[in-house]
This record gives C-alpha cells, sequence and structure tokens, in this order.
C-alpha cells in the first residue's frame, strides 16, 4: 500500500490547516494592525514624547492610512471574498451538516415558472376583449359601468 493512504485522521488535519484556517487568520492579522496602528501606537508615541522631550509636539499619522488607506481597501476586500466564498461553501453544503443547496435560476429557454402567490393564473385577455371586474367590496359605492371608447 502506498504512504499516502496510510495517515491518520490527526495527520490529515495537519496537513489541512493552512486551508481550513487562512480566513480567520487574515482576520486576526488585520484586527491585531489596526488594534496596533490606531490604538497601540499613538500611545506610546506619545509617551516617548514625553519621556524624551516633556511635551507631546507631533501626532501619531497612522502608518495603514498612508498611500489612501490602500492597505484598508485591499483587506476589506480580502475579508469581503472570503466571507462571500464562505457563504457559498455554506449554501453547497461543505462541512455544515447538509443545508440543501439554492434552486438554480431558470435559463433562457427553460419554460415558463408557475406563477406566485397571488398573481394571476391565467393570461391577460386580448386587446379589445371585454374584461368582466370583480364586485365592489363591501360598503364601497358602486360604479355605474363605464361606456366603451
Amino acid at each position: 500500500m502506498p504512504a499516502e493512504e496510510i495517515k491518520s485522521e490527526s495527520a490529515k488535519k495537519n496537513e489541512d490547516w493552512m486551508n481550513s484556517k487562512w480566513r480567520p487568520a487574515m482576520g486576526w492579522t488585520y484586527m491585531l494592525t489596526c488594534v496596533a496602528d490606531f490604538v497601540l501606537f499613538p500611545i506610546l508615541w506619545s509617551l516617548v514624547q514625553v519621556i524624551g522631550g516633556g511635551k507631546v509636539e507631533s501626532q501619531w499619522m497612522p502608518i495603514t492610512l498612508q498611500g489612501a488607506g490602500l492597505f484598508h481597501l485591499a483587506m476589506g476586500a480580502v475579508l469581503g471574498i472570503a466571507a462571500y466564498g464562505r457563504t457559498q461553501e455554506k449554501m453547497s453544503g461543505a462541512n455544515n451538516g447538509g443545508i440543501a443547496p439554492p434552486t438554480p435560476a431558470p435559463s433562457f429557454g427553460s419554460p415558463a415558472p408557475t406563477p406566485a402567490f397571488g398573481a394571476p393564473a391565467t393570461p391577460a385577455p386580448a386587446f379589445g376583449t371585454p374584461v368582466s371586474r370583480p364586485p365592489p367590496a363591501f360598503g364601497a359605492p358602486s360604479q355605474p359601468p363605464h361606456p366603451e371608447i
């Protein structure tokens, strides 16, 4: 027997670490970067100025906002696409206990779908055919018949 077929379950899980954990790792990395750049570094910058010169003379400029905030745009795209991809995986039944996938949309040339709840089941009358109207609601004044034009 080849060696690939005799792997234990734990060995298979260890192999799969990067494939299964990259989404949360990206989220944690982005969160830690934002905390460092917007919370920790400004505090440390001010402390260094106070300790070094006695007063705060310049403000911290966030590193991730340099270059028009391209870092945040890129991370937003990565995390957004990752979340969308995971949603699609869940909808297709991957690792979620078997949620049924959504029904596919009809393609061009397929038979017409059944009418929705409350929609008329018969086609509209042809041009020039007299239309029968339902009786007025209870308590509503009756309308006189309108002449045809």
